[in-house]
């Protein structure tokens, strides 16, 4: 089964899912959507990745450029069996009528309201629910940071309350507009922020709140978590839990001196293209347990830790044979993803 996948959107996320998407032995990218010229529409160009603009309109400008225009998105829709829709926020909802139109399936991202797609989708948690859907919306990458670890240790132990302060990035690395930070700003200044009714658009019955500040770093989140279990568990079981994971990678300050953000993007810097690091970061030395209570540390690199999960929803909404155990399997081992950096 051959899945055609266009991505409309070249950015952050979708020049990381486009390329994704060409590594999967199950899908082919037919071809992703850029709105106007600039480096990273020369990189697709260079990649030999084909060039579709939003309309007629723009295709001027790329042929000026001498780059090759494919067509329209309306004429990518024509081609795929499935979008993702990797536009800036809320442009997804206002794409959605011509997606349905078209007669394709959808995956949107976590800067759209849930309401956008039937499913709001994190793969460890509800893979198989949102197999056959329609549309799914990929939730944010603090969401999909906080979920791999809930999901996992609700399958080990059961999780029946989460609390959680994000220390979010102030900014994307490419997004200069926004300008320099002096300040630590309550983001928002109310309790619980959107990441917790966003975890619950997934997990409906968990008892969550979250906080969240953003701070001058763009490098990546910070999340500090308390989780409380159905019952007692000890630090060495926790800790096994979370090794054998998929998804989440263990650093300890003691085997490899990382105790910071900085460090771990150092330590990709040398393994990674672009320093990506899709796995959820767990600071080994963080990991306190006491009795059924569980805190930690974690880290989540913004710009690539939902590029698995968009990978495995276009398998869900595709209709894919891959259960959840292949998909992860398939996903994880062409994207690199690993239990360490070294």
């Amino acid at each position: 089964m051959e899945i055609r996948v266009g991505v409309n959107g070249f950015g952050t996320i979708g020049k990381r899912v486009a390329l994704a998407v060409s590594l999967q032995r199950d899908m082919r990218l037919v071809g992703v959507v850029k709105r106007s010229v600039d480096y990273t529409a020369m990189f697709a160009a260079s990649h030999s990745i084909p060039i579709y603009t939003p309309s007629h309109r723009e295709a001027e400008e790329f042929e000026k450029a001498g780059l090759k225009v494919e067509g329209t998105l309306e004429d990518l829709l024509r081609r795929v069996d499935v979008i993702v829709d990797a536009t800036p926020e809320g442009q997804g909802a206002r794409n959605k009528p011509l997606y349905e139109e078209a007669g394709v399936r959808q995956v949107y991202q976590g800067g759209e309201e849930p309401g956008v797609a039937e499913v709001s989708f994190s793969t460890l948690c509800n893979y198989d629910d949102a197999r056959g859907a329609r549309s799914v919306r990929v939730v944010s990458c603090n969401t999909t940071g906080l979920l791999r670890l809930i999901c996992t240790l609700h399958r080990a132990f059961g999780v029946e309350r989460v609390r959680a302060v994000i220390v979010r990035r102030g900014a994307d690395p490419r997004e200069v507009k926004r300008g320099p930070i002096n300040s630590i700003v309550l983001n928002p200044p109310t309790i619980p922020s959107h990441h917790a009714l966003d975890v619950k658009t997934v997990l409906p019955w968990l008892d969550i709140k979250t906080a969240a500040v953003a701070v001058p770093t763009t490098l990546m989140h910070v999340h500090h978590v308390t989780l409380t279990l159905r019952g007692e568990a000890s630090r060495a079981r926790v800790l096994e839990v979370l090794a054998e994971a998929p998804r989440i990678m263990l650093v300890s300050s003691r085997e490899s001196r990382i105790r910071s953000t900085a460090e771990v993007v150092e330590a990709a810097r040398m393994v990674r293209p672009r320093y990506d690091v899709p796995e959820l970061v767990v600071f080994e030395d963080s990991v306190s347990v006491d009795g059924s209570e569980v805190m930690l540390f974690q880290a989540v690199h913004q710009e690539s830790i939902v590029v698995p999960e968009n990978v495995d929803a276009i398998r869900a909404v595709a209709g894919s044979p891959l259960s959840l155990e292949e998909t992860v399997k398939a996903t994880d081992a062409t994207l690199g993803l690993t239990k360490s950096l070294w």
